[in-house]
């Protein structure tokens, strides 16, 4: 289901299907609590997808996080649960597009889960998945991901992104940044250094892609955390702040793991507690 937003078109488009330990995706939080929302596998994991955001400007076809992509061997396949039967291609195709027809890639940050579809293999050699596209990245995270620390080093595959490096498509961004008219990038610091966020503005209305900050609709609450996140003190203040302007402003959420929902808004519970107001554009 797309979404207007003045002159752009916004599509969500599942890229795959995943499955993830939910302890780690909850963190502290414990499983008597998250499993009302996400019942678990035998083997504690979660039901996840991978969910691209599609931003429609008329001259611009602007992809965000191209998700997991396909090259993954049986063990890892078997080991994420890994289902990539509504690939990508076939989500463009249903809009008449291809790979070739994205003018730009916005990678929140390049973790495998969203910076593994930026390459894929043709003819045994590694290509650019979107070869017309600019890719759009914050310096600050292009660096942390040459250089990570050991708690997030595994999140990390450099031939997700090496490429990058020599095909003249990398635009290295320092911090926030209107990327075009009504397209903003932000920068958010609690999941990983120098992640960023998307916002779209237009006839006052604005949507903001959440990626990792808020991965489904359970973690609206603030205290609801993954424990990937390098920074959780960082990311429960950045949720708040940002949540707050989505309340009072009547902002629009895009989550980019929830099974069920894909676009929201959100409202104030009555106990301070931010939750679903409507779906506007479910799985």
């Amino acid at each position: 289901m797309s979404l207007r937003l003045g002159s752009m078109t916004v599509h969500p488009l599942v890229e795959g299907r995943l499955a993830l330990d939910g302890g780690t995706l909850f963190g502290t939080v414990p499983r008597l609590l998250w499993e009302r929302r996400f019942v678990p596998d035998e083997r504690n994991r979660i039901n996840l997808v991978t969910r691209s955001m599609l931003v429609d400007t008329g001259t611009k076809k602007i992809l965000v996080d191209p998700g997991m992509g396909s090259r993954w061997d049986g063990q890892h396949r078997a080991m994420y649960g890994l289902d990539h039967t509504g690939t990508l291609d076939a989500e463009l195709a249903k809009l008449q597009l291809t790979r070739n027809d994205v003018t730009d890639l916005v990678l929140s940050h390049l973790h495998f889960d969203v910076a593994g579809g930026t390459a894929r293999e043709e003819g045994g050699e590694l290509r650019l998945s979107y070869p017309n596209a600019t890719v759009h990245l914050q310096r600050r995270q292009w660096k942390w991901a040459h250089q990570p620390a050991e708690k997030d080093a595994a999140s990390f595959r450099r031939d997700d992104f090496q490429l990058l490096e020599r095909s003249g498509r990398l635009h290295l961004i320092e911090g926030a940044t209107e990327l075009y008219a009504g397209v903003h990038l932000f920068v958010s610091e609690g999941h990983t250094v120098g992640m960023q966020l998307v916002r779209l503005e237009a006839e006052g209305e604005a949507l903001v892609f959440a990626g990792d900050l808020i991965p489904t609709t359970a973690h609206l609450k603030s205290s609801w955390l993954s424990a990937f996140d390098l920074y959780p003190l960082t990311s429960v203040e950045e949720k708040r702040q940002l949540l707050a302007q989505a309340v009072e402003d009547g902002w629009k959420i895009f989550s980019s793991r929830d099974p069920d929902v894909a676009i929201c808004t959100v409202k104030d519970d009555g106990s301070g507690q931010v939750v679903v107001d409507r779906v506007l554009a479910p799985a």
